[in-house]
């Protein structure tokens, strides 16, 4: 699969990864000082130790002319060791000042990493608030596929995407899923120009030839699902039935190809809803860009990011990530099949409610590929290094091992995991361990055979 392609919710798009690495693990530091990465095996400078930030308040202005980019992020975190000093995640803008707690504390950089020494040492167990001022013209990461994420500029503004590195390219941050935070933001863009975060819009005001636009995550969210892309976009705006509000930007040269496909969303989020449980925030939508070079959409929570008009299997997708990914969130990076694997099934699932093929059509077309195919390249629950966590295993092979679950345990019983899934990790993570074991513990079976073969078996498995 071309890396351009990596997000794309293609139906030969393949499965996922596995592993549990507890979160928080770090590596070995000397005391009182907070880690440089929480340990990820295909990340290890993602995360820091030592604290866990509670909230994010950024106050952003983007001129989209000289694309430069001026910002106060407020974090307000708890200390989970005593702290002498600590990291944020922040690369390639320059930090003009840091207070912690409202005095001025000493810093650093080192690579992505900011290194923070307050005044006084943070106890543990203690909440403490975190004020960075910075600036410069922020540009994106190359992930290991090769590929662009974080803040991506494009001709009217910015698509800001920031799977999986990409939120330290705009704010510091703890750049890691398994510290989840609520968000508040400010942005303020040249008049003309919107500006797209995630949850709700509090309020948008113009003066001064700029508008200012404040928006509000009120569920926890990881980092690399936050954005604020900025573009000239048409707006719409309505309250679903289930009291969910829509909240949809659409670039103008996007917005008759979007049109016929965003006026499912309410219809998809139903019929998600009635599989996998309520839905899991108060706010819903899209952002449609016009961004030809990004080539793939991001589950931005609340509101996917889509770099051009979304077929109906893409929006379907994305929006099942509100649930599998978003809600429930990975562990590891290793684990990401949890998200894409669920989301590939999810498409699987409409198509064959929706008069499309059926899941079994689907699983035996992707099964017919030869052995020597890119589908078993590695198995979902490995892929082995962050290059291969968008491949083609971890999408379409992530969905065959869901299909050969519900094969195994009935449809009935298959929908109740999914549901309970959803249900019991809902504003948490997951791991691949916890999942078997909750299949196992609804259905009262031993699955370590399927999950054997279908997750961690290298090559092409053999069907029973």
């Amino acid at each position: 699969m071309p890396a351009v392609l990596r997000r794309k919710a293609l139906l030969a798009a393949v499965p996922v990864t596995v592993t549990a690495l507890l979160a928080g693990a770090g590596p070995a530091v000397a005391h009182g000082t907070g880690s440089a990465g929480v340990g990820d095996p295909y990340f290890p400078l993602a995360g820091n130790g030592g604290y866990e930030v509670g909230h994010y308040d950024l106050t952003l202005r983007y001129d989209t002319g000289s694309r430069r980019l001026e910002g106060r992020a407020i974090l307000t975190a708890r200390a989970t060791q005593r702290l002498t000093r600590f990291d944020l995640d922040l690369k390639g803008l320059k930090v003009a000042s840091v207070t912690v707690d409202h005095a001025k504390a000493d810093f650093r950089r080192s690579g992505q990493e900011l290194v923070v020494t307050p005044r006084r040492a943070l106890r543990p167990g203690r909440a403490f608030r975190v004020t960075v001022d910075y600036h410069g013209a922020p540009k994106p990461v190359t992930d290991p596929d090769g590929s662009a994420d974080g803040w991506i500029p494009t001709d009217d503004g910015a698509f800001v995407a920031g799977e999986p590195q990409g939120a330290m390219t705009w704010f510091p941050v703890n750049n890691h899923p398994t510290d989840k935070a609520t968000y508040d933001f400010t942005v303020t863009v040249p008049k003309g120009r919107t500006a797209v975060a995630n949850g709700v819009l509090l309020g948008q005001r113009t003066a001064h030839g700029r508008t200012t636009f404040r928006w509000r995550a009120a569920e926890p969210m990881a980092a690399y699902l936050a954005t604020v892309t900025v573009g000239t976009f048409k707006v719409e705006r309505y309250t679903t039935r289930d009291g969910v509000e829509v909240y949809n930007a659409v670039d103008p040269r996007e917005a008759r190809a979007a049109a016929p496909v965003l006026r499912k969303l309410p219809e998809v989020l139903a019929w998600e809803s009635g599989l996998f449980g309520p839905y899991p925030f108060r706010a819903a939508g899209a952002i449609v860009d016009h961004a030809p070079d990004v080539g793939y959409a991001l589950e931005t929570q609340t509101r996917p990011l889509y770099d051009s008009a979304p077929d109906l299997a893409t929006l379907v997708h994305e929006s099942a990530h509100q649930w599998f990914g978003d809600s429930v969130s990975l562990t590891t990076w290793k684990d990401i099949w949890l998200n894409e694997g669920f989301a590939t099934y999810a498409e699987w699932l409409y198509d064959e409610q929706h008069g499309g093929d059926t899941a079994q059509k689907s699983f035996d077309t992707l099964y017919a590929r030869p052995a020597s195919d890119e589908l078993w390249a590695f198995p979902p629950a490995d892929p082995g290094s962050g290059a291969n966590i968008f491949g083609t295993p971890v999408y379409a092979r992530g969905a065959m091992v869901l299909h050969e679950l519900r094969r195994a345990v009935g449809d009935k019983t298959f929908l109740r995991i999914l549901r309970a899934w959803a249900t019991k990790h809902r504003d948490g993570h997951g791991t691949t361990a916890q999942f078997v074991k909750l299949a196992e513990a609804t259905t009262g079976k031993r699955l370590d055979g399927l999950f054997q073969t279908w997750l961690f078996t290298e090559g092409k498995p053999r069907r029973a």
